[in-house]
């Protein structure tokens, strides 16, 4: 018999060239393993160091953690103004404090009697705690000097309530703030937040050249920079504008506070040095809107079409009427159709007259200054509601009282201060473009 072998035909190469692959990755396998175990077992574990760590732990319960957060009270902080006509009770309720001793308290104390009840808009800061007890109230007000303030405090100490009143220093800061004008600039003033003080100072220092009864568009912008007066890191009252920016109509007109180094009383200048006040102002009120101007028109009275030789202004009654220029009283009393009425002798044979007040506030020769109140809005004489007749009157003659005063003279800078003024104008113009573009950003 044949010893039996086997053979291998080309259909089978493939199949023994694959169990050789298979092969040599297992040997390879098996000797990578060898290595690994031999490079393991080459560690001594004799010399590997072995440390025993022990802590004690303290189970920490939750009655105790609400325990300790029951040591711990609420303080609430309100704050609010007060009124001429508050009583203990109703201050304290505004200020969300629930608190009978501490009413009968502020009933009882000479300080807080004379310094806050029956007292207007003094700030209030209330603390209280979470039972609505009061814990700490703070009045602030501000007095004839522009650097101190007036504190009155009353606390809750070891031995009940106790009242004092001092004295603080008022912080000077400055302001940037703008606005858009929708309907009216005190409606703009209040959407930016600005105060009512600055919003008249606005109007004021513009008022030669924008008329803010007839002229303000939808649209018009404004920017301002300004001092508050804080007290104790509050505002409690603002300062002066320093300076201004308005955009009326597309005309931009510019303002700065200019003081020079001599001491003398400063004022407002656009940047190319003109003094901003005029020897007239626009208008007699400070605001308000033209009901009937210079010019022909039907009487509500005599029912015929007669020339209106002057402008008036519609107010509420009791608006305080200033005059619009430096002088002396020429008369102050009725004048028939007039009613009350006082007119105001200026330089260069320029007169005014302020008619149908319900009262007159000077007397026949009195200097009178540029702004000075000179009477209130009423409606006596041939009138049929409460408003102010104004006329300007030019060596007797009858002239458009709003054109003279945009004609009126304007006073430069003084020579002598022209390089000071340069300078902080140049400071100011970078000052306005930086605000133009934070305002446009966020115009309210």
């Amino acid at each position: 018999m044949q010893p039996s072998s086997e053979t291998l035909n080309a259909d089978d190469q493939p199949a023994q060239n694959t169990w050789l692959m298979r092969a040599g990755v297992l040997a390879m396998f098996l000797a990578s393993g060898a290595i690994a175990v031999a490079g393991f077992s080459a560690v001594n574990p004799s010399v590997v160091p072995i440390k025993q760590l022990v802590e004690s732990v303290t189970n920490i319960t939750v009655d105790s953690q609400i325990s300790n957060l029951g040591k711990d009270k609420l303080r609430l902080y309100r704050t609010d103004t007060s009124r001429s006509t508050d009583t203990p009770e109703s201050m304290l309720s505004r200020l969300g404090v629930s608190d009978k001793t501490a009413a009968d308290f502020m009933r009882s104390n000479t300080l807080v009697r004379e310094s806050l009840l029956g007292k207007s808009a003094r700030q209030l800061n209330a603390e209280v705690d979470d039972d609505n007890h009061l814990l700490k109230l703070t009045a602030r007000w501000t007095t004839d000097k522009n650097d101190i303030f007036q504190r009155l405090v009353i606390e809750l100490g070891e031995h009940g309530l106790s009242a004092r009143r001092d004295t603080g220093e008022l912080k000077t800061s400055v302001r940037l703030s703008g606005g858009l004008i929708q309907t009216s600039l005190f409606a703009a003033t209040d959407d930016a937040r600005i105060p009512d003080g600055i919003a008249v100072q606005l109007a004021e220092i513009f008022a030669g050249d924008i008329d803010f009864h007839r002229a303000l568009r939808k649209g018009d912008r404004f920017t301002v920079t300004y001092e508050s007066l804080e007290a104790d890191g509050e505002p409690l009252k603002s300062g002066k504008v320093l300076t201004a920016e308005f955009v009326n109509k597309g005309k931009n007109h510019q303002a700065m506070w200019f003081q020079d180094s001599t001491g003398k009383p400063g004022g407002y200048y656009n940047l190319q040095g003109q003094s901003l006040r005029r020897t007239y102002l626009a208008s007699p009120l400070a605001f308000s809107r033209v009901s009937s101007g210079f010019s022909m028109r039907f009487h509500p009275i005599f029912q015929t079409w007669r020339a209106h030789l002057g402008v008036d202004y519609a107010a509420v009654q009791g608006t305080p009427v200033r005059s619009v220029g430096l002088g002396t009283v020429e008369s102050a009393g009725n004048m028939g159709g007039y009613g009350n009425a006082v007119v105001i002798k200026h330089n260069n044979g320029h007169t005014t007259v302020y008619a149908h007040l319900s009262k007159m506030l000077v007397r026949r020769g009195q200097s009178v200054s540029q702004g000075q109140t000179v009477g209130l809005v009423g409606a006596t004489g041939w009138a049929t509601g409460p408003h102010l007749h104004f006329e300007f009157r030019v060596n007797g003659v009858h002239k458009d009282p709003q054109q003279l005063a945009r004609q009126s003279d304007s006073v430069p800078v003084p020579s002598y201060a022209r390089d000071q003024f340069n300078r902080q104008a140049a400071e100011v113009t970078r000052q306005l473009a930086s605000a133009a573009v934070t305002a446009a950003g966020n115009p309210h």
